[in-house]
């Protein structure tokens, strides 16, 4: 019987994965692991950048505030603390353990926890989190542990109630508040700070950050028209 490749246990001298991963295949030559995940990783970073720009450009957040991420198997990619995110590049970008704290935390953004426990109880792997106006305003105007009903008919069908969730900026609290509400719902407004969107995709992420604004916005001048009626 022919032995089977994954029982050999030597390494790749070039790229020094494991040699079946990267050995020798009919045409005799090795492929690069290492140089392929860089390339996802290069890759990865981009699409965070571009819908940086995006949040930015569209009002959606301050440059200097709100976090992106997006999952890479067990570990995570997300910006670093302080990064503004119209200015996303590789520098700024932080590869981190979703199972585990991880040495590079302490340059991770604030809400690193928040993001590994999202990512530990739901499929996501995605996730945007901003600082949407109108959102903050309908958060404190509902209260912590309340819902958010949208009155436009995207928005209902869309996203349902929406939770506004409690807890301290990048504590356990909200970590676990989150992932609970993001379990059950598309997406959540954290009391007095801002939106926080799963997906698929940072596109479905970004999606349904604009969709919690939108919605909280028209429900914002609804109801203020109706008061001046």
């Amino acid at each position: 019987m022919a032995e089977s490749p994954f029982m050999d246990q030597s390494n790749c001298f070039n790229c020094h994965f494991p040699a079946h991963f990267c050995s020798v295949l009919q045409s005799g030559r090795c492929i690069n692991l290492m140089a392929f995940f860089l390339y996802i990783s290069h890759k990865m970073w981009q699409e965070m950048a571009k819908y940086g720009r995006k949040l930015v450009e569209h009002g959606l957040v301050e440059s200097n505030f709100g976090n992106i991420s997006v999952r890479a198997g067990d570990k995570m990619l997300i910006t670093r603390s302080g990064t503004a995110l119209d200015e996303i590049t590789g520098d700024n970008v932080v590869e981190v353990e979703i199972q585990d704290t991880s040495s590079l935390d302490i340059i991770a953004s604030s809400e690193t926890v928040v993001h590994r426990e999202i990512y530990r109880q739901t499929s996501a792997l995605a996730i945007i989190h901003s600082h949407c106006p109108y959102a903050v305003v309908e958060s404190l105007l509902a209260g912590a542990g309340e819902v958010i009903v949208p009155v436009d008919s995207e928005g209902q069908y869309f996203l349902g109630n929406i939770p506004v969730v409690g807890g301290g900026i990048g504590s356990l609290e909200l970590a676990e508040n989150l992932a609970d509400a993001l379990s059950k719902h598309k997406g959540a407004v954290v009391y007095s700070h801002g939106t926080f969107a799963p997906g698929r995709t940072l596109g479905e992420a970004y999606i349904v950050t604009t969709q919690l604004e939108h919605s909280c916005r028209v429900k914002y001048l609804y109801e203020l028209a109706a008061v001046k009626k």
